[in-house]
């Protein structure tokens, strides 16, 4: 077994079993102290610093040591921290996303590098980042981000308080050939997507339904900030019960990828501003295999979902708190209250 494949089967197994009774905090901090001197320097920012709000999901250059620079105490820290984050879902999700790089760099010929000379298709390659002190009193965050990956976190008490922006994508969106043949890491969130569109009539379409042709990226794309979208889409009071449930049950889908404490804040918040204000847009086809798009839309949240690029094979998926993404209202009210 590879190096990569023992990262993708620590991921996918052993974290489960690591910091079970930890606050968020101490793992965060047992990373910290795991790291060498230098390791810790290119990790650890201020809260503030703008680094924070350097949000992307393309294979670039970052801030913050990877899974290359660890050795097998820092991994397993590092994963304690991730497996905390997220639900197990979310966290199988994670590991698969990362196991994409391979199956990319197979049908890309390892062709493609980085600025630097490295291979641009790196299993390995996704970046730790801690900002602020991790203590149990303090508001402190991390991130975990690479390519189709971006996980942002605000903590403190040992309670995550934000999780957005978050994103997921899946290159292939279906992969076509190999050993990995027909897996789809992102396959409830296409196939729930058409089953909720396909169950509105011709009238509800209409009014879902704002372009025969869907954007060719999330509308958000990676903005520190976003506003409301336009136009609104059909009303969550517009749809029959059987409907309502299709909805609430895609919306679920993608507050589940969070740990449980935080999956639940999310959707009261989501409730507390009026289930019956959240609508439903679609742009493109209406059947797999050619570019669509949709979005949840409400007071406090936006999810999109597209699926354009690489003949429809390539999805991006995006959730954003429109009043505390990065924590940032939160971190507001708190200052305000100190100052």
């Amino acid at each position: 077994m590879t190096v990569k494949q023992n990262l993708v089967s620590l991921l996918a197994l052993v974290a489960f079993q690591i910091g079970q009774a930890q606050e968020l905090h101490t793992l965060a901090e047992t990373f910290l102290l795991s790291l060498t001197d230098e390791l810790r320097q290119e990790a650890q920012f201020k809260l503030s610093d703008d680094e924070r709000f350097n949000f992307n999901y393309i294979p670039l250059e970052r801030k913050g040591p990877t899974f290359k620079d660890f050795d097998p105490v820092q991994k397993e820290a590092a994963l304690a921290l991730l497996k905390t984050s997220l639900s197990k879902e979310g966290l199988r999700k994670t590991s698969e996303i990362m196991a994409l790089e391979d199956v990319l760099a197979v049908i890309e010929k390892k062709q493609l590098t980085m600025p630097d000379g490295s291979p641009m298709r790196d299993t390995l390659n996704y970046h730790f980042c801690i900002f602020g002190n991790p203590t149990a009193k303090d508001f402190w965050g991390w991130r975990f981000e690479g390519h189709h990956l971006s996980l942002n976190f605000v903590a403190s008490k040992g309670t995550i308080l934000s999780a957005t922006p978050s994103f997921m994508g899946s290159n292939p969106g279906i992969v076509p050939h190999g050993k990995s043949k027909g897996k789809q890491v992102l396959q409830k969130e296409t196939e729930m997507g058409f089953s909720f569109v396909h169950s509105l009539s011709e009238q509800q379409l209409a009014q879902a339904l704002f372009s025969e042709k869907a954007p060719y990226e999330i509308i958000t794309g990676n903005q520190r900030t976003v506003s409301q979208p336009e136009p609104s889409g059909i009303s969550f009071t517009d749809l029959s019960k059987a409907q309502k449930n299709l909805f609430l049950n895609l919306l679920d889908l993608y507050l589940g990828n969070y740990e449980a404490k935080f999956s639940k804040s999310l959707k009261s918040k989501i409730e507390e501003a009026g289930i019956n204000t959240l609508s439903f847009s679609w742009a493109g086809s209406l059947k797999p295999g050619k570019g669509h798009y949709y979005r949840i839309y409400g007071p406090t949240i936006l999810i999109e979902y597209d699926n354009t690029q690489n003949n429809a094979n390539h999805v991006h998926t995006v959730v954003r708190d429109l009043t505390n993404d990065f924590g940032q209202d939160i971190l507001k009210r708190h200052y305000e209250h100190s100052h």
